[in-house]
């Protein structure tokens, strides 16, 4: 109770939330397959605020989950049992320079918002995970998040030039400067990606790019699904780097045409490609066409030009809203994220389907193809214990042939919890004790998101906090 009062103290008592009622809106993230109940919820509204509560939390030896939207997709937010730290109410974007392409934000802006917030300028940020009209900059920070257009614009810590860290101790700690590179080592890239594991921003500083002057948003569709993957090989192989290159397979393309998001993609097709062309003007038009007639030696049926803004921007919210449409398939969906080289896709791809109809299970693929970051989907009923075994045999299967073909177990959304036990698939036990003693650095009492991202058998001298136990 002494710790509910000196945070009652610091946020006010309304911003302290213990009731389980209240609690369980906050025991699930983006990814439906696990719950877990945080002990209170703490919801700062200012910098001084958050900074204090970090404080209290340090002084209790208390454990702690950072959280933004809740919109990641691998549980890395979610609070076993701790307390959940929410940072949507630190949403102020401080400053816009618009001559230097910089702006600096609090962890809770909404990456859709600060695109909008610069676009007077003639800017945007670039990276734009699906999520962007609810995910957040803090959060994209810590998964290092991506999105289609992070083909040729690189994905957030391409991005992120300087964080002001609050340490789990409480002390404030400058990472990475907004002025240029940064004297001795790399700690902002250790940071970004780091999934809260150590410490929480404060605030971020990120480059802002130039919209550019002219874009051309495609679609190909084909017969074949190898025809497809063929095609992406073939159009990286030219040089050309699309701003983004996505495929969606005719599972995900029909959910998608019969909800409120329908984009006008063709129901009759195994695959389609949504690629988008983006800079100067002049050569733009020559490099459409070498792309288009590309897909159409491949086996494309039509490759189309997106009219105008409109049909652009209704191409664009077929794709990034196919997760949500899934909901009209099954009530539960597992959603993964894995990367293989470019020219395994086709094998993989291949490899998946034998997979899903092997074990029973309806296996949706929407994914950056550009860049091998693949994201098989599997609607299911969480109620049928049956179809849920064989959901989780498949996924486990398609993940560990992902590592075989060459390829690693997350592109953007993280470890979290969901893909612990993958880790040592990938990683040596020396590799993973490394990754331990690098977050003692940050958190020696292991208090800032407890049990993610490394089996915690691995952590040969683990010293966790009693109250993260």
């Amino acid at each position: 109770m002494e710790l509910i009062e000196r945070l009652e103290q610091v946020v006010g008592a309304r911003r302290v939330l213990r009731r389980r009622s209240e609690l369980v809106t906050y025991a699930a993230d983006g990814l439906p397959s696990y719950n877990k109940l945080p002990s209170l919820g703490v919801f700062p509204g200012t910098r001084e605020e958050l900074l204090s509560v970090v404080r209290v939390l340090a002084e209790a030896n208390v454990a702690f989950v950072a959280r933004g939207a809740g919109t990641g997709l691998s549980g890395g937010a979610l609070a076993d049992g701790v307390v959940l730290l929410g940072l949507n109410r630190l949403s102020r974007i401080i400053s816009i320079d618009a001559e230097n392409g910089l702006a600096v934000v609090e962890p809770g802006v909404v990456n859709a918002a600060l695109t909008r917030a610069a676009s007077v300028h003639g800017l945007h940020y670039a990276p734009d995970p699906s999520s962007q009209a609810a995910c957040t900059i803090g959060g994209n920070v810590a998964e290092n998040a991506g999105g289609p257009h992070c083909l040729k614009y690189g994905v957030t810590l391409n991005h992120v030039v300087a964080c002001t860290v609050a340490l789990p101790s409480g002390e404030i700690a400058t990472l990475g400067c907004a002025s240029g590179e940064a004297d001795g080592l790399d700690l902002l890239g250790a940071f970004v990606g780091s999934e809260g594991c150590f410490g929480v921003a404060l605030d971020v500083t990120v480059k802002l790019s130039r919209d550019p002057q002219s874009v051309r948003t495609m679609l190909a569709d084909f017969m074949s699904m190898d025809d497809a993957a063929q095609s992406v090989s073939s159009v990286i192989a030219t040089g050309i780097i699309p701003a983004a290159l996505e495929m969606m397979d005719n599972p995900t393309i029909r959910a998608v045409e019969a909800s409120i998001y329908a984009a006008g993609y063709p129901t009759d097709a195994a695959a389609v490609l949504l690629i988008e062309l983006d800079g100067a003007e002049a050569g733009l038009a020559e490099e459409a066409a070498l792309i288009a007639s590309i897909c159409m030696a491949h086996g494309a049926r039509e490759v189309r030009v997106a009219s105008d803004p409109a049909e652009r921007a209704r191409l664009w919210q077929g794709r990034k809203k196919a997760f949500g449409a899934m909901g009209r398939i099954s009530p539960h969906l597992v959603v993964q994220d894995a990367v293989v080289p470019r020219t395994k896709l086709p094998a993989i791809l291949e490899r998946i389907a034998e997979i899903g109809a092997r074990h029973r299970v309806k296996v949706c693929n929407v994914f950056h193809a550009g860049d091998g970051n693949l994201h098989p989907n599997i609607p299911y009923d969480a109620g049928d214990a049956d179809e849920t075994a064989r959901v989780h045999l498949a996924m486990g299967e398609i993940m560990r042939a992902c590592v075989a073909a060459g390829g690693t177990i997350t592109g953007e959304h993280g470890i979290g919890i969901d893909k612990l036990d993958y880790m040592e698939d990938l990683f040596s036990a020396d590799t993973l004790s490394a990754m331990c003693a690098l977050r003692d650095v940050f958190d020696p009492d292991r208090r800032s998101n407890p049990g993610k991202v490394v089996p915690l058998h691995s952590c040969r001298e683990w010293r966790m906090a009693k109250s993260a136990q």
